[in-house]
């Protein structure tokens, strides 16, 4: 087991204070549970692929597009067809 030396601000210390308070937990174990917390959100962060950060997205209603996109110079003409009436 290996001793650390930490230096907390007051912020942090206030925060200490008040999960001791609250739990009843030593400083030792109130800071091991913090840093399992923190180890599980970064582990769970990590595994996330780029389409979960898709799905949280929020792009609107979409379906306003004018043509595929395997059809970009059809759609193009059409959007600046629409755009100055010609």
């Amino acid at each position: 087991m290996a001793t650390r030396t930490v230096r907390l601000d007051d912020e942090a210390e206030a925060a200490l204070r008040q999960i001791r308070d609250a739990t009843g937990l030593p400083i030792s174990e109130a800071l091991k549970q913090g840093l399992q917390s923190l180890k599980q959100r970064v582990w769970e962060e990590s595994g996330r692929r780029p389409y979960d950060l898709y799905q949280q997205l929020d792009l609107g209603p979409g379906g306003y597009a004018v043509a595929p996109s395997t059809e970009t110079r059809r759609g193009v003409a059409t959007a600046l067809r629409k755009k100055f009436r010609r």
